[in-house]
């Protein structure tokens, strides 16, 4: 049997998507590999097609919504269709009186905010951003307000997916105990669409606070961010959020944010201006930095997680690793729940690409090491490499040491034998 070429596959791709496909150009590239063709489905049947052609023929396809953050990953071990979702972007249903909505995976999430705005609710990932729906499950990026309402996929109730082979499958529902089945929804998130495209997703909302303060203060030291968070933590502030931002050559500062009816919140904010103590201020609005990346474009962003008990150690780490490679480092994150993100300035990077991979490696030798509530040591955290040019990628291991990576492998080949979905994106090559 004769192999498929482009004349022969691209009227089958056309079909599939009732017109909707192109030739891939110059703006359609994953981590600097090109693709064949850019297919855009208005619904789920229409990416069911697309995925029966492409499972049929050995074509691999890397899903795309907004594409803010298609360079998160490995670079794909091969590329011929771009499945762009941004057509999905119904908002399907919307059950205001149970706090419950079901959206199109390519609908914007500040377009998703404005809708939900109408009835003085939201979904509870800050800023309102760019990006789509389906981005945020497939790439598990949460915001700020995680502290209070929980990563991405606690906010994720039921979702409907499309295998590699065309085969639509659902899990839960329109209610937030619904038990039924597996739960594909959790399943995908953060999977980077190696495991299945997502075409709908039923989100859990919650009412839009009617007021809210920040309460931002100057940090003096490592150890002093630790008493800070570590006192937000265990106060009966319910701060909403926790955030740390310390550039590499400026004074780190630390924000929390207080949401509620508006006395309670005046008197939430004069606790916290007490707890934090000299150089406290309160303000109506956000650190220009807030719910924002390190850095600038060019940089290489690392995620970093750590025990929360370990904030000392975690900026300890980052410092020393910032010196040993003559490299500055900028961190801004969520260091109440574990998570930052740690910006190499590329002016300094570039041309020094082993310095950055030494960088890397010696971060994850140290962040790997257990820790105790005394600070000391390691952060017990790990080091994924989320933003890099394909060089630099190259001389890196994107995702460092993986536990389960066997289980995920078993995952992967349940739903996606033959490898058509992103191949080599997801962790240990998946």
């Amino acid at each position: 049997m004769s192999t498929p070429t482009a004349t022969d596959l691209l009227p089958r791709l056309s079909d599939a998507a009732a017109g909707a496909v192109r030739e891939g150009g110059d703006g359609d590239a994953v981590d600097g590999m090109p693709c064949r063709w850019v297919v855009s489905p208005a619904d789920t049947p229409g990416v069911s097609a697309v995925l029966r052609v492409a499972h049929d023929e050995g074509l691999a396809v890397v899903v795309r919504g907004g594409g803010t953050k298609l360079g998160w990953g490995s670079p794909p071990e091969r590329l011929d269709v771009i499945l762009d979702t941004t057509r999905l972007d119904g908002l399907v249903d919307h059950a205001a009186g149970d706090l419950i909505a079901v959206v199109g995976a390519g609908r914007r999430l500040d377009d998703l905010q404005a809708d939900l705005g109408a009835a003085s609710q939201w979904f509870a990932v800050d800023p309102a951003r760019r990006g789509t729906l389906g981005g945020l499950v497939a790439t598990a990026d949460g915001g700020p307000s995680r502290l209070l309402y929980g990563p991405v996929r606690d906010l994720v109730i039921g979702a409907t997916m499309v295998r590699a082979d065309g085969v639509v499958a659902k899990s839960g529902g329109k209610v937030v105990k619904n038990v039924a089945g597996y739960d594909l929804g959790k399943l995908l998130t953060g999977s980077l669409g190696t495991l299945g495209v997502i075409t709908e997703v039923a989100v859990r909302l919650h009412p839009v606070a009617p007021a809210h303060r920040y309460v931002t203060v100057p940090v003096v030291s490592t150890r002093h961010a630790h008493a800070l968070v570590q006192g937000v933590i265990h106060s009966h502030l319910v701060a909403t959020a926790c955030e740390l931002d310390q550039p590499a050559d400026g004074a780190a500062t630390l924000a929390i944010r207080l949401d509620g009816i508006r006395p309670g919140v005046e008197a939430r904010t004069a606790g916290a201006l007490e707890l934090l103590g000299a150089g406290a201020e309160a303000s109506d609005d956000p650190p220009a930095w807030w719910g924002t990346e390190p850095g600038a474009p060019g940089d290489v962003r690392l995620k970093l997680t750590h025990e929360i008990a370990s904030v000392t150690a975690l900026l300890d780490i980052v410092a020393e690793a910032s010196d040993r490679a003559s490299v500055p480092v900028d961190v801004r994150g969520s260091v109440a729940v574990g998570t930052v993100t740690a910006a190499l300035r590329a002016a300094h990077h570039q041309h020094d690409r082993a310095a950055v991979a030494d960088l890397v490696d010696h971060l994850r030798a140290a962040c790997s090491r257990s820790v105790g509530a005394s600070g000391a040591g390691g952060t017990g955290g790990s080091v994924v490499v989320r933003d890099a040019d394909p060089e630099t990628k190259a001389r890196l291991d994107v995702w460092g040491p993986v536990p389960a990576l066997d289980l995920m492998r078993r995952v992967k080949h349940q739903l996606d034998p033959t490898r058509v979905l992103a191949p080599g994106r997801f962790v240990g090559g998946i």
